[in-house]
C-alpha cells in the first residue's frame, strides 16, 4: 500500500478587476512527496538530502467580483482543485460559509464556483467562505478546509447625495470677499477606499459671480464685494457634487442653497423734505400731538431705529418731539398753551439720529439728519371773558325798582373786538328780581327787595358775542 500522504490543492481563479468574466488567477500548485518519517521528513532529494513536508497555505486568500454584474450567465468566481483528484469522480468539492449554496454555488465534481445573482457592494462588501475536498464515498476530508474572502469590487453606481435640499443660509450684507456662508455636504455610497467612485468634487452651477464653493470641502463663500441687501436680498445658489473626482463620466447630484443677506446699518436716516409746516388752532390741548414727521431709513429692524429731538426753537419749552418706537415717527407735542393774539408762528429745528450705529460704516454717515418745522397758530373764535370771575354788589332794601345796583364788564379776546351782549341766567333768578342791560352790563332791580325775606341773592350773568 502506498503510504504517501495525499495532499489537496485548492486553487481559485479570481476574476481580475475590469477584466472579462471567466478570466482568473490560478494559485501556484504545491508538490507533496516522499515518506513521512519520525522526524517529519518526507524523503530525500537526488543528493540524498532530506526533504521537509511543505505547510499548506494560500497565496491568494482574497478574491474579487465586480458588483452589479449584468451578464446573462452566472458570474465565474474561481475553481477548487485537489492534487489527489484523478478525475474519476471520487472527490467531492464542498463550499461553506457566507452565502454558500445560495449566493455562491460550487460544482462538486469540477470545483467551479459561480455567483448566482448580481451582488451589491453597498448591501455587503465581502463574504467569508471555506473550501475543502472530501472523499465522495467516505465523506472524509482529504485535508483541513481553507478560508478565503470574496470581496465585492465597487463600481460607480451611486451618485452623490446631499444631506439637505434645500439649504438655508444668511450672511451679512456688505461682507468682505471670502466670508464663509455655509458648508454643504454630499455623501457617496460607493467604496471610498477604492478608486475615485466616492471622491466628490463640488462646483457651483448657479449663483455666480456672487458666491463660490470650495471644491473639496463644499464651503460656500462670498465672491463679490459690496452686496447690498437694499438692492437684492435673496439669492438662489445651485451646488453640484460630482464623483470620480469630477472627471468626465462621473455621477452627480445637486442641491439648492437659499441665501439671504441680513441687514447691517449702512444707511443713515433722511428726512424727505427740509421744511415741515403744521397749522394748529390756538385751542389745542396740552399734551396733544400737533403733527407727525418721519425720516426714511432703508435698513430694517434695530438698524432702522432712530431718535428725534428738538435742537432749537423760538418758543422755548413750547413743543417737544416724542419718538414712536413702533412706527419710528417723530410726534410733535404741545407743552404750553398757544395764544393767537400773543404769538402767531413758531419755528423749530429738529434732528433725527440712528440709535445703533455700526463703526464699520462711519464713513457712510453721518447717521443723522436735520429739518425745520414751522408751526402756524390759527385763531379760534373765543367767547367773551369777564374782567372778574365774581362781583359783589350791596344794595339797600328800600331802593326802588329799576335802580342800577352795579355793573359787569366782559370783552372779546379775539382781535376783532366784537361787541358783547349781556343777559341773566334765569335759572339763577327764578323770581325775576334782577335784570342786566344788554349793551353795557348795568345790573338793575325789577322789583323792591326785602332783607328779612332774603338777605342774599346769587345770580349769574352771561356774556356772548353780539350778533345782528
Amino acid at each position: 500500500m502506498d503510504r504517501r500522504r495525499v495532499g489537496v490543492l485548492l486553487a481559485l481563479w479570481a476574476v481580475a478587476l475590469l477584466s472579462s468574466p471567466g478570466l482568473g488567477l490560478k494559485a501556484p500548485r504545491r508538490t507533496i512527496g516522499g515518506r513521512r518519517g519520525s522526524a517529519g521528513l518526507t524523503g530525500q532529494d537526488a543528493n540524498g538530502e532530506p526533504l521537509r513536508r511543505s505547510k499548506r497555505g494560500w497565496m491568494w486568500n482574497q478574491f474579487f467580483l465586480l458588483e452589479e454584474y449584468t451578464g446573462t450567465d452566472m458570474q465565474y468566481v474561481g475553481k477548487l482543485h485537489s492534487d489527489g483528484d484523478r478525475e474519476d469522480g471520487s472527490i467531492k468539492y464542498v463550499l461553506t460559509g457566507d452565502g454558500a449554496g445560495t449566493l455562491f454555488k460550487i460544482d462538486e465534481k469540477s470545483g467551479d464556483i459561480h455567483a448566482t445573482k448580481r451582488l451589491d457592494r453597498e448591501e455587503r462588501a465581502y463574504y467569508i467562505l471555506h473550501a475543502k475536498a472530501v472523499n465522495r464515498f467516505t465523506n472524509v476530508a482529504l485535508e483541513g478546509d481553507s478560508e478565503f474572502i470574496i470581496k465585492i469590487h465597487d463600481i460607480n453606481d451611486n451618485e452623490p447625495r446631499f444631506t439637505k435640499d434645500p439649504y438655508m443660509a444668511r450672511v451679512p450684507e456688505m461682507s468682505d470677499i471670502g466670508t464663509s456662508v455655509i458648508q454643504v455636504t454630499a455623501t457617496d455610497a460607493d467604496d471610498a477606499t477604492y478608486g475615485n467612485s466616492a471622491k466628490v468634487v463640488y462646483s457651483i452651477l448657479e449663483g455666480q459671480p456672487y458666491f463660490s464653493v470650495d471644491p473639496e470641502t463644499g464651503l460656500i463663500k462670498t465672491a463679490l464685494p459690496g452686496m447690498d441687501r437694499e438692492v437684492k436680498e435673496n439669492y438662489k445658489v445651485v451646488i453640484q457634487a460630482k464623483d470620480m473626482a469630477g472627471q468626465m463620466g462621473g455621477l452627480s447630484g445637486t442641491t439648492t442653497v437659499s441665501i439671504t443677506l441680513s441687514d447691517v446699518n449702512d444707511n443713515p436716516p433722511r428726512f424727505n423734505k427740509t421744511l415741515y409746516e403744521f397749522r394748529v388752532p390756538e385751542s389745542a390741548e396740552l399734551g396733544s400731538t400737533l403733527g407727525v414727521i418721519r425720516a426714511m431709513d432703508s435698513d430694517i429692524g434695530k438698524n432702522a431705529e432712530m431718535d428725534y429731538r428738538v435742537t432749537g426753537s423760538d418758543g422755548p419749552g413750547m413743543f417737544d418731539i416724542v419718538t414712536n418706537r413702533s412706527s419710528q415717527e417723530g410726534c410733535l407735542v404741545l407743552r404750553k398753551p398757544l395764544d393767537f393774539e400773543r404769538k402767531r408762528q413758531y419755528s423749530l429745528r429738529v434732528q433725527v439720529e440712528n440709535i445703533h450705529i455700526n463703526p464699520r460704516f462711519y464713513s457712510v454717515g453721518p447717521f443723522k439728519d436735520e429739518a425745520t418745522i414751522k408751526i402756524v397758530v390759527e385763531d379760534v373764535d373765543e367767547p367773551p371773558v369777564f374782567e372778574r370771575a365774581s362781583y359783589i354788589m350791596e344794595v339797600k332794601e328800600d331802593v326802588g325798582k329799576n335802580t342800577v345796583i352795579g355793573s359787569v364788564s366782559a370783552s372779546d379776546p379775539d382781535n376783532r373786538h366784537t361787541l358783547v351782549r349781556y343777559s341773566i341766567d334765569r335759572r339763577t333768578d327764578m323770581d325775576r328780581v334782577f335784570n342786566v342791560h344788554a349793551g353795557n352790563g348795568s345790573v338793575f332791580l325789577l322789583r323792591e327787595l326785602d332783607r328779612e325775606e332774603n338777605a342774599w341773592h346769587n345770580i349769574s350773568v352771561t356774556a356772548s358775542e353780539y350778533s345782528e
